[in-house]
């Protein structure tokens, strides 16, 4: 029995390494290590390396990239400059708060201190006579309007006055020299001038007031008429391609009779006025571009040609009465007949003599020379 028990030990540990073979002349590849094998190492290593020096390469130019993609505003901030107000900043507003001060103006009477103090300040000393509201401004609008200091405007306000109360009537009935005095000033268009102060308010938006009460002043002076390019006004003949081209015209557009798209040339756009406040037109005298006799038109000159004319006409209401209306109009030749090009804004302008070039200049007796001396250079 012992030996038995001997040999039991010797069969199991034999059996060991038969189980587990060992052959360390066998290479199996790369052994993996914690979980990665050294050829993964490897390859992650030159892998990250590569990435690496990319990085390094791409960085520079992907930041100068950025910097020229990147929009203006992106920059850092800079500093602007203020905005500066221009000339005539106010001067809508100047207008408008004085064609208000001249209808209060108008208008006030005894007590009436505290409606004119809203316009001008000192006028609560300011002593007023008569009846509140015994007089009104009519028509009320600004003729002239210039600056005559920084944030300083003077406004003339032209207006109709008009009484609330009926002048009475003399005992005889007769109207004395007085009475037709106010007649004619009450249809006369009167004009004031008031000195507007302007400047910027606490809150941001512009304020004014008054410098001081309306000056009642003399009408605008009326300038000479400046010089056009049309001939003198002539009778528009009926057999006058022009007379006819401009009667079809306007008779569709102020009366709705007719196509209107028909009289205008290709490219212009106009609408006929709506609703039609004539019943019919009749033209009366033209005045032509460059044009100094009366010698009768019948012909119309080749295509492309454009002519500029003055159109007087009268249309008759809905009311059976005439009135006087003058047109500027453009004309273009076209198959044989005028059409309508333009319906100018304003007659236009004869062209203004040019000053004397170089080359005329010296046809003129030139200037002394001056006898001064020269001052002496300084080095």
């Amino acid at each position: 029995m012992k030996s038995s028990w001997n040999r039991r030990p010797a069969k199991e540990a034999a059996a060991v390494p038969d189980a587990e073979p060992q052959d360390w002349d066998i290479d199996e590849g790369p052994q993996d290590v914690a979980g990665w094998s050294t050829g993964a190492q490897a390859n992650t290593a030159a892998a990250l390396r590569w990435t690496a020096w990319g990085l390094l390469v791409l960085g520079p130019l992907l930041g100068a990239f950025a910097y020229l993609s990147a929009p203006a505003q992106a920059g850092p901030a800079q500093k602007r400059p203020a905005p500066t107000a221009p000339a005539a900043t106010g001067a809508q507003g100047a207008a408008g708060f004085a064609q208000l001060f001249v209808a209060a103006f108008i208008s006030a009477g005894e007590d009436d201190q505290d409606k004119l103090a809203a316009y001008y300040p000192d006028a609560t000393s300011l002593r007023l006579e008569g009846d509140p509201d015994r007089r009104h401004g009519e028509q009320l609008t600004v003729v002239r309007l210039r600056q005559t200091d920084s944030g300083i405007w003077s406004v003339t306000v032209a207006a109709r006055i008009t009484s609330t109360k009926p002048a009475a009537k003399p005992a005889d009935g007769q109207p004395d020299d007085k009475d037709e005095a106010k007649a004619a000033a009450a249809q006369a268009v009167r004009y004031f001038q008031v000195p507007v102060a302007t400047a910027t308010t606490a809150g941001g938006a512009s304020g004014y007031t008054a410098l001081a009460m309306p000056a009642e002043v003399a009408a605008p002076e009326r300038i000479k008429a400046p010089g056009l390019v049309y001939g003198p006004m002539r009778p528009a003949l009926p057999a006058d391609p022009r007379t006819q081209a401009v009667t079809e015209f306007l008779t569709a557009y102020l009366t709705g009779v007719g196509e209107l798209d028909r009289y205008l040339a290709p490219g212009t756009h106009l609408a006929p006025v709506a609703p039609a406040p004539y019943t019919g037109i009749a033209v009366d005298t033209l005045a032509i571009e460059g044009e100094k006799g009366t010698e009768p038109v019948t012909a119309v000159p080749d295509d492309g040609t454009t002519l500029r004319l003055l159109v007087a006409l009268r249309a008759t209401g809905h009311d059976e009465v005439r009135v006087p209306l003058t047109y500027a109009l453009t004309l273009k030749a076209r198959a044989g007949r005028w059409e309508i090009a333009t319906l100018d804004g304003a007659p236009t302008l004869a062209a203004t003599p040019t000053e004397p070039t170089a080359s005329n200049a010296s046809t003129t007796p030139s200037a002394a020379p001056s006898t001064a001396p020269t001052p002496a250079s300084t080095s």
